[in-house]
């Protein structure tokens, strides 16, 4: 198998919590690598575990910590290795920040109404949220910002994660992001 020549990209998928992030971005991820495109995934809950081990999840932490991300994003780009953040990204000013240093960016937002993520819960993020102990979730008490102009909208509660990376891929090579 050959590698294709390309430009380093980077791909934010972002959504509320439980939308199915995780599952497309393995989906995409895999596509990807089949098209000899090995991009690295800066998840958000692995990334947190280091640079935040013991999180408060408040807007001051959130804001750096998102900053970080972008940081390491850019990074890798700048290095030829093509990103794929698995993250919230709560706020529109996160990802508009990765996408100021990123040129070559592109925007998934996985829609998915609150109450099927809320259903979904492997996390047990909106139970601690209506408990009381987490005191900013993102859907629940703090707002998620959904992107205005996504470049590919996947819908995280009836597409299959395999389609949604096809689309996905298809906006890449669109872009000459990837050859076709």
């Amino acid at each position: 198998m050959h590698t294709v020549a390309y430009k380093a990209f980077a791909i934010w998928v972002t959504g509320l919590p439980a939308s199915g992030k995780s599952t497309i971005v393995k989906a995409l991820s895999s596509a990807l690598a089949a098209r000899g495109v090995d991009a690295a995934v800066l998840e958000s809950d692995v990334l947190r575990a280091v640079f935040t081990p013991h999180p408060r999840y408040d807007r001051e932490e959130r804001n750096t910590f998102y900053r970080q991300v972008a940081y390491v994003g850019t990074l890798l780009t700048k290095h030829g290795v093509p990103v794929i953040f698995d993250a919230t990204g709560s706020k529109r000013m996160y990802r508009d920040h990765a996408r100021e240093q990123i040129p070559r960016f592109l925007e998934v937002y996985v829609e998915c109404p609150l109450e099927i993520c809320m259903s979904r819960d492997p996390k047990g993020i909106y139970r601690a949220g209506r408990e009381g102990t987490a005191t900013i979730v993102p859907g629940l008490q703090d707002p998620y910002e959904p992107p205005v102009s996504p470049d590919v909208v996947v819908r995280g509660d009836s597409e299959a994660p395999e389609a949604a990376a096809q689309r996905i891929v298809s906006k890449l090579i669109e872009r000459n992001f990837i050859a076709p």
